[in-house]
């Protein structure tokens, strides 16, 4: 686990980090390039150290080869064991020719030959002819005198093997017949020379590799530091400080970035600017116009209320008249207190009163309310709540009007089928939803249900007279709690809109004590 730990904190590390990338990349790419580079000069030196040693045998073995025939030749012995003398002194004159003390001889008789002369095969000490390979000594005899060599490994009483070439060639000697006289010569001096390089390169490598991590460390680190700086005030003024600019040294590419850069913030700080400067106009535009609303529209409202009051005396086409301005006398005061409300929202000036309430009975006089109209539209309110009180920190005017305006919307695009309201609790939250089963919304509706003004359907006729306000009111109430307002929908299958919010101001949740998309009806469920 801590190795798994480890290994995913330095992958994190890995990813955060533009300079831990750029030094890994680098100390990668330096190794691949030493361990090419390494490999090719420890093949060369290697090579070159063997070819170098093989030359020299070849000529010291010619040589040696050459004043032993030369040796036998030039002799004029005829018996025995003169012949068996001068064959035992020539070991110790080829052994003494390598002032290094590396080189064992051995002079063998070939074998199946018609001489009955059979002398003892003279054989340096401590040289087992069993390293000879019978395939070589089978080249060796049909060399027609010319020297053989081969790669061999030696043993040493140690139990260690060292490196060696073997050297072969036949002779011919007077009156004894055909014999072979093998070289063995130990090359672990050179192959100590070649490790001894090999070692100096690895820890040579190794020391220019941390030398290569710790140059580009400190070359990227003066590199990333402008960007760090860069991200630290971009940081900074995405958060609004919009004043904030980077320092301009030099003529280089980071100075040109800091120049670029504080450009780009002075637009960005001067459109902002006047972005502000007219929202802050429009807000104060809608009020002041609401405001200003309210007096005629008093009025008005009142002359109405008379003139709707006295209908039944008017003609037929007066009454009906009379009614439409009642219905939009309404109307334009409902889209009046919205706009009101809207207004003190994007002025700050709203102010939640927070007590401990029962959600249930809240939610049973948003019901309440709406009930003849749900009734008028044919539609079912059918109450998911759990038994005994549902205790939440909430503002209940405001949640009240919120479940309203879910149960007005879901009135309105239920088609007449059944609405489910659902209420939840857990430790920490409490939640509502509303759902329907009517017309749905695609994808791109549902990103802009929360807009102001926005209708999903704008030629639909709405019973309730909607401004296109209320689920914008609906979402700053529940940002106002703190909360979440969220919503599910399909076209053809419906929608759901789930409120969740903390059972006191100041708690955290994490998640909702309701699902979204909601689960299916469970029965036995009742009627509201």
């Amino acid at each position: 686990m801590k190795v798994r730990a480890a290994f995913e904190w330095a992958l994190g590390l890995f990813r955060r980090s533009l300079q831990v990338r750029a030094v890994f990349t680098t100390v990668a790419l330096g190794t691949i390039a030493f361990v090419v580079v390494g490999g090719f000069l420890s093949y060369s030196i290697g090579n070159g150290l063997f070819n170098t040693r093989l030359n020299q045998i070849l000529a010291e073995s010619e040589r040696g080869v050459v004043e032993v025939q030369n040796t036998f030749s030039a002799s004029a012995v005829t018996d025995e064991i003169t012949l068996q003398t001068l064959l035992n002194s020539v070991i110790p004159t080829l052994e003494s020719t390598d002032t290094s003390g590396s080189r064992k001889v051995a002079m063998l008789r070939t074998p199946e030959q018609g001489s009955n002369l059979i002398l003892q095969s003279p054989i340096s000490a401590d040289l087992d002819v069993g390293i000879i390979p019978v395939d070589f000594k089978h080249r060796v005899r049909a060399a027609a005198n010319n020297l053989i060599y081969q790669s061999i490994g030696i043993p040493m009483i140690d139990g260690s093997v060292h490196p060696g070439i073997v050297v072969g060639s036949p002779l011919e000697i007077p009156i004894a017949g055909k014999y072979e006289l093998y070289l063995v010569f130990d090359l672990q001096r050179e192959q100590q020379t070649l490790d001894f390089m090999q070692n100096t390169l690895a820890v040579g490598g190794l020391v220019l590799i941390l030398l290569i991590g710790a140059v580009s460390f400190f070359v990227t680190n003066w590199l990333v530091k402008p960007v760090k700086v860069a991200a630290d005030v971009s940081e900074q003024i995405a958060e609004g400080a919009l004043d904030r600019r980077l320092t301009e040294r030099g003529q280089d590419v980071i100075a040109t970035l800091a120049r670029s850069f504080n450009r780009m913030a002075d637009s960005l700080q001067t459109q902002i600017t006047k972005l502000a400067s007219v929202s802050k106009m429009q807000q104060r535009f809608v009020s002041d116009v609401s405001h200003e609303l309210r007096t005629p529209l008093t009025t008005i409202k009142l002359a109405g209320d008379v003139i709707f009051a006295s209908r039944e005396k008017l003609e037929p086409a007066a009454k009906r008249s009379a009614e439409l301005m009642h219905d939009q006398i309404i109307r334009f005061e409902v889209l009046l207190n919205d706009l009101l409300e809207i207004s003190r929202y994007d002025a700050g000036a709203v102010a939640a009163e927070f007590e401990m309430q029962d959600l249930n009975g809240v939610v049973g006089m948003a019901i309440a309310g709406l009930e003849p109209l749900a009734v008028s539209k044919g539609s079912q309110i059918l109450v998911e709540i759990g038994s005994g009180e549902v205790e939440a920190e909430i503002d209940a005017k405001r949640i009240e009007r919120l479940i309203r305006n879910l149960l007005a919307n879901a009135i309105e695009h239920g088609e007449g089928k059944p609405i489910r309201v659902a209420v939840g609790a857990d430790e920490h939250a409490v939640a509502i939803s509303v759902t329907d089963n009517g017309v749905g919304m695609t994808r791109a509706e549902v990103d802009r249900v929360f807009d102001r003004f926005w209708r999903a359907d704008p030629a639909r006729k709405r019973t309730t007279g909607g401004t296109g306000l209320g689920l914008a009111i609906s979402l700053e109430d529940a940002h106002l709690h703190n909360g979440w307002l969220q919503v599910w929908a399909k076209p053809h299958e419906g929608a759901s809109f789930r409120l969740t919010l903390p059972r006191r101001q100041g708690a955290v949740f994490t998640q909702s004590p309701l699902p979204l998309p909601p689960k299916p009806l469970k029965k036995g469920k009742q009627d509201a």
